[in-house]
């Protein structure tokens, strides 16, 4: 992981050197962050900036993954987040839904941030918005398929596996953590490991190929790159985030 402005270091990178990028941006609603203030007026003009360096980067046929949520007050904000990256050539090609809690038959599995208010749901999902440069790489959809309910569909359906495609909706809960500070470094806003994994199996990445996050935070999509075999690059600003992420590695 390198601590340097993300733009500053993309800049020294060979174009269509990236296979994969999976990243989530700050998203200017003033989270406390250590070493960025996440309120900019230029937000998503400077996001443009970022999403246009990642366009040069990426392979022709790599793939972009970018997670972004929203909150009852900027509800809009993750399709604006996604807006600002068709806005510089990228193409939507699938759009996840990513579950943080579900409520089954009274049972609630899953953790999600709850809020005091009398208008507004408890937010418990988010996105991940899967963009290309033309919309049609191919993906390894069964790398995270799901068992059939039915073993006949196997048959069926003449599947060498066992499995199916599990579509867009992803129920990935976080790991219980004992204290913030320790498991994430006081970040305010990571996401589980499991989200870059299944980002990476998606995309049937070949081990040695790199994975980059221009938004690493504590690091997580650089180790899940690791423990798929792949080479990570990641950027963060902040000397705290980065000095987590080292202590584990």
């Amino acid at each position: 992981m390198h601590q340097q402005d993300c733009l500053e270091g993309m800049k020294t990178l060979q174009a269509k050197s990236v296979k994969v990028v999976i990243t989530s941006p700050p998203y200017n609603i003033g989270a406390k962050y250590g070493a960025y203030t996440d309120n900019r007026g230029d937000y998503l003009l400077w996001l443009a900036e970022v999403w246009t360096e990642v366009e040069r980067i990426l392979a022709d046929d790599g793939h972009f993954f970018l997670q972004a949520g929203g909150t009852n007050i900027h509800p809009f904000l993750p399709f604006e987040i996604m807006y600002s990256a068709t806005g510089v050539g990228f193409k939507l090609q699938n759009m996840i839904t990513w579950v943080k809690s579900i409520s089954i038959d009274g049972v609630t599995t899953g953790h999600f941030k709850p809020i005091n208010s009398k208008r507004f749901l408890n937010p418990t999902n988010e996105f991940i918005y899967h963009l290309t440069k033309d919309c049609k790489v191919p993906i390894n959809r069964l790398a995270i398929g799901v068992p059939y309910m039915d073993k006949s569909n196997e048959k069926r359906w003449e599947s060498a596996q066992a499995v199916r495609c599990q579509g867009n909706t992803w129920f990935m809960p976080y790991d219980t953590i004992q204290s913030r500070h320790k498991d994430r470094a006081s970040h305010p806003a990571t996401f589980p490991l499991e989200l870059p994994l299944r980002c990476l199996k998606l995309s049937g990445i070949m081990q040695g190929e790199i994975v980059l996050d221009p938004f690493a935070g504590i690091g997580t999509t650089l180790k899940a790159a690791s423990i798929i075999g792949c080479d990570a690059i990641g950027y963060e600003i902040d000397p705290i985030y980065v000095g987590a992420y080292n202590e584990q590695v």
